[in-house]
């Protein structure tokens, strides 16, 4: 049978949805995006959460600092800080850049520092060549990462106190501040 859709040119790209339409996951193969055939079944979608890409292509230098979640498929060079939200380095991004955001997924090519307040998540397409500090570390197997890592909660001078037994020379300067703050009490 003949569709409209199937006499599209395999060159020319589909055409994005807005998230006000009312796409079903029967419609999209369950990926968020519309299928134009076998050629959009190879290439990963778009993140559906991005409020922003950066499309393949296109290439920025310079600070980029915002409050929506970004996905970036292209090329970038500076710094991108989106505090509370969340980023997404596509399988054809390459970012030379210091990323600091709330959660940090690298499909792609990431060359500094990254640091993703709640967690960073490294796909096994991913090369990363730098500093990633966070609290959760997820990374697949295959997945090439080439720096520092620092992951857990961060401790203070409080929770090591209370988590490590202190040394002896620690346990007198306690003590003696214990007794003079019971005096200080009473």
């Amino acid at each position: 049978m003949w569709r409209k859709e199937d006499s599209k040119p395999q060159g020319v790209p589909a055409a994005s949805v807005p998230p006000s339409t009312g796409i079903t996951p029967s419609s999209t193969g369950g990926t968020g995006v519309p299928s134009t055939g076998p050629a959009s079944a190879a290439a990963l979608p778009v993140s559906p959460h991005a409020a922003a890409c950066i499309t393949q292509g296109i290439r920025i230098k310079g600070d980029i600092t915002g409050k929506e979640d970004l996905f970036v498929d292209g090329t970038l060079e500076g710094k991108l800080d989106l505090g509370n939200a969340s980023v997404t380095v596509g399988p054809n991004g390459k970012v030379k850049a210091s990323i600091s955001a709330r959660e940090v997924i690298v499909r792609g090519h990431v060359d500094g520092a990254i640091e993703g307040t709640e967690r960073v998540q490294l796909w096994n397409s991913c090369r990363v060549t730098g500093e990633v500090r966070t609290e959760r570390l997820a990374i697949e197997d295959g997945a090439v990462l080439r720096g520092k890592v620092e992951a857990g909660k961060a401790r203070g001078t409080e929770n090591r106190s209370k988590s490590a037994p202190p040394d002896p020379s620690e346990k007198t300067r306690s003590s003696s501040a214990a007794a003079g703050s019971q005096a200080a009490v009473i």
